[in-house]
């Protein structure tokens, strides 16, 4: 054990002569912000910016643009493919996923908000995990309640889906 705290104490000895108190408060605080900042990213997406058709049944789970949906779909509920029903409101942090449109053979960046503010609709669930990831990857992850930033933060409603653009490459 004596080899381990002279290792241990050298070590220790080396670091305090090459680097100041200040500069590891001040990267520990750096890191701190930076690391509580993350979470903000995907924040408050826009309205539909992409024109893509709309032929389908879009209370039916099989749509192209529920490639990465979990939840109840909000045409189903009172509300349409991209607009919540009455009485609710779209989280403003959302997750993304690339569904393939068959007919023009594009891929779309689709946008999924949560509606909140009232009980679930409990009609039309739909659960597709095309290339989720898992959850220590927000953006693109479904399981999360994303009505958390809202605010009406307790209740999820169902789910819409909005063309963000079309994906390059």
């Amino acid at each position: 054990m004596n080899r381990y705290d002279r290792l241990i104490e050298r070590w220790s000895r080396s670091l305090a002569k090459g680097v100041s108190r200040r500069s590891i408060v001040r990267s520990l605080g750096t890191l701190l912000v930076g690391g509580a900042a993350m979470p903000l990213l995907p924040v408050a997406r826009g309205q539909e910016s992409a024109n893509a058709p709309n032929d389908g049944d879009s209370t039916s789970c099989d749509y192209w643009r529920y490639c990465a949906i979990d939840g109840f779909l909000c045409a189903c509920c009172g509300g349409s493919v991209t607009t919540c029903p009455p009485g609710t409101e779209a989280a403003p942090i959302t997750w993304v996923g690339t569904c393939r449109h068959a007919t023009d053979g594009k891929d779309y960046i689709i946008s999924y908000n949560d509606c909140c503010g009232k009980s679930s609709c409990g009609r039309c669930s739909c659960v597709r995990n095309e290339r989720d990831r898992p959850t220590y990857v927000p953006y693109l992850s479904n399981d999360y309640n994303w009505c958390v930033g809202s605010n009406s933060n307790v209740a999820y409603h169902c789910t819409v889906s909005r063309i963000v653009g079309i994906a390059e490459g």
